[in-house]
């Protein structure tokens, strides 16, 4: 074990009324709950072994790093200035600055090309599902599939003076979005996020919908967008009951109140599908793009939803990780 420095002692703190932050409280959560062996595992074969040249940052610190830029939605350089700026991060990525430098934004930004280059984020995603499946939450019967829009930039005050040709405009009522969707499917037992598809905007939401389910499902649920894609489904999942939300109809102008009863129980399942996006969109702000095209913003999706799975996960994998 080395030696504490004094700045290492310095940002643990002498002083005396100093109580932990909910940022504190949160990183040392998702310190003890992630499977970090595993992850490390993932990227380890295609990560630099340094022989000949400066020896590469420790692969455990650059995935530290890259979360905390994920949970905190910070540009590269933000990340490198928050490291310096805030003890609670230094803590958590390792980092002891009477001792080494921050790894800078470009040392960050080669990372994520890294994970970019060999689809490492669809592989923190597939690992991240065995390792709760190893801990009990195994994939059920049901599944809920639903898209939520990824805004991206719209104007071409640019070098190119062109919006990003990856990325594409659709009408959500009788707004207009340009961007990309993020489609995915949840074990409708555990909330869970098992599957997930990235396209532009313009897609319909039922055309990655196959892809979304793992095969072996007894009901799919899903909004209006779904309604009458019963050959989608038994092309992948023969077994599986129908139980999307139907479009209510009106009688003499009057709605049918027996469907709307029926799509609200549905519903009463299907919403679990929005505590991911919430947690995706909401709590770690991905509501916007941060790169262009599609494969590097699939990237961060498919990372993102491996944390999101591990943090909606925290109350079982807390006890376990308990002496």
């Amino acid at each position: 074990m080395k030696q504490q420095t004094l700045a290492m002692a310095a940002d643990r703190g002498f002083e005396q009324f100093r109580r932990p932050t909910k940022r504190d409280v949160f990183l040392n959560m998702m310190d003890k709950i992630m499977p970090w062996e595993e992850l490390c595992a993932v990227v380890q074969p295609h990560y630099p072994r340094g022989e000949g040249g400066r020896p590469p940052v420790g692969l455990e610190r650059m995935l530290r790093m890259l979360f905390v830029q994920h949970w905190f939605n910070l540009a590269d350089e933000a990340c490198e200035e928050s490291l310096y700026d805030s003890a609670s991060l230094r803590s958590f990525v390792g980092i002891d600055l009477g001792r080494e430098r921050v790894p800078d934004a470009t040392t960050l930004l080669r990372f994520r090309r890294l994970l970019e280059k060999h689809h490492l984020g669809q592989a923190l995603f597939a690992k991240v599902g065995e390792v709760l499946q190893g801990h009990g939450m195994k994939v059920g019967t049901g599944t809920i599939v639903d898209a939520t829009i990824i805004s991206a930039p719209s104007s071409t005050k640019n070098a190119d003076k062109k919006r990003d040709p990856e990325m594409h405009q659709t009408a959500k009522g009788k707004n207009w979005f340009f961007g990309m969707k993020l489609h995915i499917g949840v074990d409708s037992r555990t909330g869970l996020a098992h599957s997930a598809v990235v396209t532009a905007a313009n897609v319909h939401d039922k055309h990655p919908l196959p892809e979304l389910l793992h095969g072996e499902e007894l009901k799919v649920y899903g909004d209006c967008a779904y309604a009458g894609q019963q050959e989608l489904i038994a092309s992948k999942a023969p077994a599986a009951l129908d139980c999307t939300n139907e479009r209510v109809r009106k009688v003499a102008g009057v709605p049918d109140e027996g469907q709307r009863l029926r799509n609200r129980n549905k519903s009463k399942v299907r919403a679990q599908v929005e505590h991911v996006f919430g947690v995706v969109k909401r709590l770690w702000g991905f509501s916007k793009v941060r790169y262009r095209g599609l494969h590097k913003n699939a990237t961060r999706a498919f990372t993102v939803l491996a944390l999101a799975n591990i943090y909606m996960s925290r109350g079982l994998l807390l006890v376990r990780v308990r002496p």
